[in-house]
């Protein structure tokens, strides 16, 4: 059986929250949930995270910014910010994708966190990994 994903949920509403993980946790995927930005960053930092849900409107650490230190934490990490999109206007976000959380069917976030929580696991059929000049060289 393939381990579930990890997802890190991050709205400063519980409410809004407790839906999100709801919805992701009885679709299969393992949901760790914050309320701000500190507490996101050591769960991010603590676990092996797949993606990153964040709220853009949050009082003292807002979405972008959260996401702009996680990138710094781990870049390969997949980041979405949700939020109403003339407030999130005219700022350049750090996150992969921009989800208005008013309009966006849980259909539609499911098949996005579906999409961006892919990962290639290993090398792909038919390839031959090519050994690094370091490891070349210590063989000889």
């Amino acid at each position: 059986m393939r381990p579930k994903k990890v997802i890190l949920c991050v709205d400063d509403n519980e409410q809004d929250l407790s839906v999100l993980k709801f919805m992701l946790t009885t679709n299969g995927y393992r949901v760790l949930s914050a309320t701000n930005g500190d507490e996101a960053i050591a769960l991010f930092g603590d676990n092996q995270i797949d993606l990153v849900l964040s709220d853009f409107a949050m009082p003292q650490m807002d979405g972008n910014q959260l996401v702009k230190k996680l990138k710094l934490l781990g870049s390969h990490v997949p980041m979405v910010l949700m939020g109403d999109p003339p407030k999130m206007e005219g700022q350049v976000h750090a996150a992969d994708a921009l989800l208005n959380k008013k309009a966006c069917s849980p259909l539609e976030l499911l098949e996005r966190v579906k999409i961006m929580s892919a990962r290639k696991r290993g090398p792909r059929k038919g390839m031959q990994r090519m050994a690094p000049a370091a490891e070349l060289a210590v063989a000889s």
